[in-house]
């Protein structure tokens, strides 16, 4: 992480007790046998990298290293090495937010919160969000769009028993009933995103609704000569009507069947 914000910053060794993780730190779930194999590793090999803190007080604050700080505990390490940064609560903020980005250890709802937080916080655009942590302006604003999803579904995103796929599936349903119903019933029925898209466009009415609205009645003339064809032919005879267009559909079984019909037919 580099120290591009002017602000001066130090090498030291701290004890972990007077560390303590940011509350506002975007990322919120860590893997547990991540950190139990990167306890592992510092109490062979040490804290490799220094957990970037801000002072506050008597106190310090993670910006970046939360998980190092966690697993150095987890290992009984009674020290650290760190690197004191003097910065405000929003570089703060904004520091834990890149390192993270740049690290892809965000989940994507805490990733969403961390570019809203920013947003809040530093009144800043989308735009410049993306710029912040380089990334595409429409990448910030489809993670921004999760926060729109029902709060069941955020929470089955951040505990990962959803994929994105499915959160685009939900949101595209376009009433808040719908989206929870959709929610509920891809848990309920274990549905993969192509299914979970596929309901989502029948609870949307995209499939039915332009068939429906183009079909009218068929004229009962329509459905008596179907009818006396069946019987004068001696096989299932259909007359169709979609889109302006009419047509006749005439079952046959085999050539010789085929036959037998075009005699019918001609008079032959």
């Amino acid at each position: 992480l580099s120290d591009d914000t002017g602000s001066e910053a130090s090498n030291s060794t701290l004890p972990l007790r007077e560390i303590e993780p940011d509350p506002e730190q975007p990322r919120k779930r860590f893997d547990d046998d991540a950190l139990l194999a990167l306890a592992d590793s510092i109490r062979h090999n040490g804290v490799l990298s220094p957990i970037l803190v801000a002072r506050e007080g008597g106190r310090y604050t993670i910006i970046a290293g939360e998980r190092r700080w966690q697993a150095s505990k987890a290992a009984g390490l009674k020290k650290v090495p760190v690197r004191i940064k003097e910065v405000d609560d929003d570089q703060a903020l904004e520091l834990a937010l890149i390192e993270n980005i740049q690290r892809s250890d965000l989940n994507p709802i805490e990733e969403a919160y961390g570019y809203r937080r920013l947003m809040e916080r530093r009144s800043m655009t989308q735009a410049e969000v993306a710029q912040a942590v380089s990334k595409g302006r429409s990448t910030v604003a489809n993670a921004l769009r999760l926060l729109d999803l029902p709060e069941e579904a955020q929470q089955l995103l951040f505990e990962e028993k959803i994929t994105a796929g499915h959160a685009r599936a939900i949101l595209s349903v376009p009433t808040a009933e719908g989206r929870l119903s959709l929610t509920q019933k891809i848990i309920d029925n274990g549905l993969n995103v192509r299914e979970a898209e596929n309901l989502a466009r029948l609870m949307s009415g995209k499939k039915d609704s332009s068939a429906s609205a183009s079909r009218e009645p068929m004229p009962a003339v329509y459905k008596s000569v179907a009818k006396t064809l069946r019987e004068t032919l001696k096989t299932n005879v259909r007359v169709k009507s979609s889109k302006g267009k009419n047509k006749i559909e005439i079952e046959f079984k085999d050539e010789e069947d085929l036959r037998r019909l075009f005699s019918e037919l001609v008079g032959e």
